[in-house]
């Protein structure tokens, strides 16, 4: 049995944002329709270490695309200068079971979290969006903002971090992007500053209270919320989820690991009634996206297979036409 590696730059050949925006809108379709199982992700504690595995395996019947991607997330791994989240993805031949490629996860989720915010930018930002504001200038900011100028002509980008000087290495570095992405890029000193212009926000934080001011929100923004994955994360204020049309990756998904949502809950200001739709029943038509101008839109991402599976399979499909990688015999 051969099995081919790709490394992370084998994976940045195979596949580029406009591609991975739409393999992930398709992904969401056939979840959204009952077609592909994603078990709720399982995590096991390293106490010990003061680390955390997690495995997200899924199957998505339509595409036959099968695989897991496995993720570590260990903090003092800053100690020893070494990454602090390690991903890998193995991809599975869907008639066999066999395993046929094992690749670099830490780019991969990047990539399809920004195609994610992509599919739903398409979806629920206003055609005429020219401003976007990213909360957090850390490498999933960076996809962020490449899969919101794939969808939409951005002509200006204001930048929020914690860290002043990682923000201001992000502007520097995106600036000189291409691709889409202006040369306009603004870092701000306070959340609203950030905000307030914004027609799309992204929130790439890892922060456990509210970064963006719901009373700095225009009329009409929408927001794409990526960070909080746990319960007692929080990006989005309650009274933005409240007046917002919220929609999900994954119902279940979200109501296992959204702060934004558990957190609004709590509050009593929202419940599980209160999620609009899925973003792949919005992508396949079978419910209406923005309906009006001036509309708050929220979409919630925790992640989820389906993603990463579909992405792989595709950059496994890549590679195979054009060599990528290297083959292994197990």
């Amino acid at each position: 049995m051969n099995i081919r590696v790709l490394s992370r730059e084998d994976v940045r050949r195979a596949v580029t944002m406009a591609e991975a925006i739409d393999i992930v809108q398709e992904g969401f379709v056939q979840l959204s329709a009952g077609q592909a199982i994603v078990p709720v992700r399982a995590a096991i504690e390293v106490k010990k270490y003061e680390g955390v595995m997690l495995y997200m395996p899924a199957y998505l019947s339509v595409s036959d695309a099968l695989g897991m991607k496995i993720v570590s997330v260990f903090p003092r791994n800053i100690e020893r200068g070494r990454a602090t989240v390690n991903a890998l993805v193995v991809v599975n031949d869907a008639q066999t079971g066999e395993p046929r490629a094992l690749m670099d996860g830490a780019y991969l989720t990047a990539l399809r979290t920004g195609a994610a915010s992509g599919v739903a930018t398409r979806w629920l930002a206003r055609r005429d969006a020219a401003v976007a504001a990213v909360f957090g200038a850390g490498v999933q900011g960076r996809t962020q903002l490449e899969a919101v100028c794939t969808v939409r002509n951005i002509h200006r980008v204001w930048v929020y971090d914690v860290n002043s000087q990682a923000a201001e290495q992000y502007a520097e570095e995106m600036r000189a992007r291409g691709g889409g992405i202006p040369t306009d890029i603004r870092v701000a000193q306070l959340p609203a500053e950030a905000a307030r212009e914004a027609d799309i926000i992204c929130t790439a934080t890892t922060t456990r209270t509210p970064v963006v001011p719901d009373d700095a929100l225009k009329p009409g923004v929408h927001i794409n919320g990526i960070g909080s994955f746990t319960p007692d994360m929080q990006e989005i204020a309650p009274a933005t989820v409240r007046r917002a049309r919220v929609v999900v990756d994954s119902r279940e998904a979200a109501w296992a690991g959204a702060g934004d949502l558990i957190q609004a809950k709590r509050d009593g200001v929202f419940c599980e009634q209160d999620v609009y739709a899925e973003i792949g029943e919005i992508a396949a038509k079978r419910k209406p996206g923005r309906e009006d101008e001036q509309q708050v839109t929220f979409f919630k991402s925790v992640g989820i297979a389906v993603q990463d599976v579909s992405v792989a399979r595709h950059v496994l499909q890549k590679a195979e036409a054009d060599g990528l990688g290297v083959t292994v015999a197990l």
